[in-house]
């Protein structure tokens, strides 16, 4: 275990985080997201809400300030999103900023090409988030 980085950080989404570029994408989805049929890099995270996985990536990820860096999957039609779930996610962000809404098949085109997917245990409807990933600032090392 590493000090300063949340337990719900498993090895391998630390290792995909610092992979990842400037304007990578990566999917932090619900328990019902079809990520193994979307993207072939995958990270199970069971049973940990999407929220505290979000708490815990961004102390160490740099959110994109050239784009929208928070994307949401929109309601289908006829459907109703529950607002407490994009406020959760925006509290565990501390993020202020715009979030896209994205159609579902459309949202799902955007995993396609995403660095990577959480799935966490997340039950929430509609819960699924990606992040675009932004430049680290210099540390002055």
């Amino acid at each position: 275990m590493l000090k300063g980085i949340s337990p719900v950080i498993s090895p391998e989404l630390i290792k995909t985080l610092a992979e990842m570029g400037h304007g990578d994408e990566i999917v932090v989805s619900d328990a019902h997201f079809p990520g193994h049929t979307l993207n072939a890099r995958v990270i199970r995270a069971d049973g940990i809400g999407a929220d505290a996985l979000l708490a815990g990536i961004i102390p160490l990820f740099e959110l994109d300030s050239y784009a929208t860096p928070v994307v949401m999957m929109a309601a289908l039609p006829g459907d109703a999103l529950d607002p407490a779930v994009e406020e959760k996610y925006r509290r565990a962000l501390g993020y202020g900023g715009e979030i896209e809404r994205m159609e579902r098949h459309a949202f799902y085109e955007r995993a396609k090409r995403a660095y990577a997917v959480v799935i966490s245990g997340e039950t929430a409807k509609y819960g699924n988030v990606i992040l675009k990933k932004g430049v680290t600032p210099a540390l002055g090392i």
